[in-house]
């Protein structure tokens, strides 16, 4: 008896290939009984249910899972329900919006930094020259104008120190170099005054006892006047002198200004002619070259050297501070913190100014003195006529021209020794 359905019985199969065929040819694809071949199901018969279609490729009409289109939980675009990003997925960044927010946090970070150091500058000054105490001053004229005094002050320095430098020990302080600068809008003028310049000695009001002594009709070196009464009767020596009215007052010694130059790395300066002075200390030869702080206080104090002795010396002078002021003011100072700021606190801690002296009046002299140095401004000795027992007698007429230009900041046209 055949136990198979009626269709599947042997008998009824046909020429079959492989296992137990008779056939030479192996048997044609038999249809799955689950796939659907046409529009009608193969019956059964009772008790056997109908299977699941597999039409529209294989998938039940009523189930989509959603991977023939490409969508993950059903929704277009790879999100979930409600159009929330789907698991795993991370928002594109907002870069204008973190843009903005670096820039506001370097805009914060520059401006607490700059107020800082302002204040932090501001508080390093020493504002103990007042000039208030100056008595019969001249009026002032257009722009301004900058006592500047380099002395021989040892203040700070070891005996260690003052060997190195070739300082000596001599006690007070004199000045070594006094210079007026101009800043105007036609050009700045830097005029040396030699130490030696025959001037008269005015009355003038004690800084100390406040009393006032009248005048005699004395006649001194210049240096003379800041040996007596300090930087105020210097003041009012030059201004009675020449009728020109000073605005601000700066004054830095020797130590002071070594310790600027070793700051800033030191200062190029091109020496026309070598010389040797065996006082200052100074042995250079021609040509372009660095100094160190050591060098550079040897090469501004040394006359013995020259045949013109201090009018020399003050053309060297004016030379390596305008050198001085043009390195300090460059990028490769200012952006780097590691220079500037010991640069800032060396200088700072060195220089005596006037009480109305602020940091913009600094930062504005230190930038003429770089323009004089780069050729945008005059630098000049203070005209001389001839000299009498070893003092320089300065040119009456030149003098008062020159006077008259920088009191209306007009362009100078004379020219100094």
């Amino acid at each position: 008896m055949n136990d198979w359905p009626e269709a599947w019985s042997d008998d009824n199969r046909g020429p079959r290939y492989g296992r137990g065929s008779g056939g030479a040819q192996p048997e044609g694809a038999r249809a799955m009984r689950q796939v659907r071949r046409g529009p009608a199901a193969p019956q059964y018969g009772a008790g056997v249910p109908q299977q699941p279609s597999y039409a529209n490729g294989g998938y039940d009409d009523e189930y989509d899972s959603g991977y023939n289109t490409g969508q993950v939980y059903g929704n277009p675009g790879g999100h979930g329900p409600g159009g929330t990003p789907g698991a795993g997925q991370r928002p594109a960044p907002n870069w204008r919006r973190r843009i903005k927010w670096t820039a506001i946090t370097l805009v914060t970070v520059l401006i607490v930094t700059s107020v800082a150091t302002y204040f932090w500058a501001d508080s390093k000054l020493r504002r103990e020259v007042d000039l208030s105490q100056v008595i019969d001053r001249p009026q002032s004229g257009s722009g301004t104008n900058y006592l500047i005094v380099g002395s021989d002050s040892r203040e700070g320095m070891t005996k260690a120190d003052e060997k190195k430098l070739h300082t000596g020990a001599a006690e007070g302080k004199r000045t070594d170099s006094m210079m007026i600068l101009h800043v105007g809008d036609n050009g700045d003028t830097l005029v040396s005054l030699p130490r030696d310049s025959n001037v008269e000695i005015p009355s003038y009001k004690g800084s100390t006892s406040g009393k006032v002594y009248p005048a005699t009709g004395r006649q001194e070196k210049l240096n003379a006047a800041y040996a007596e009464d300090g930087p105020t009767l210097l003041v009012r020596t030059i201004e009675y002198n020449t009728g020109l009215h000073i605005d601000h007052y700066v004054e830095i010694g020797f130590q002071g200004f070594a310790n600027i130059v070793d700051a800033v790395g030191g200062v190029q300066i091109n020496i026309d002619k070598g010389f040797k002075d065996k006082w200052s200390g100074a042995d250079f030869q021609a040509g372009e070259q660095t100094l160190n702080g050591q060098q550079a206080l040897a090469f501004v104090r040394t006359r013995h050297a020259f045949a013109a002795s201090d009018l020399q010396r003050t053309k060297n002078q004016q030379k390596f501070l305008a050198a001085l002021a043009h390195e300090v003011a460059t990028p490769s100072t200012v952006l780097n913190p590691f220079k500037f700021y010991p640069t800032m606190g060396a200088g700072l801690d060195s220089l005596i100014v006037d009480k109305d002296m602020s940091l913009w009046s600094l930062a504005s002299m230190f930038w003429a003195m770089k323009g004089v140095n780069g050729g945008d401004g005059t630098s000049m000795n203070m005209p001389i006529s001839g000299s009498t027992g070893g003092n320089l007698v300065w040119d009456k007429a030149k003098v008062k021209t020159l006077v008259n230009e920088l009191n209306n900041d007009q362009k100078v046209t004379v020219t100094g020794n």
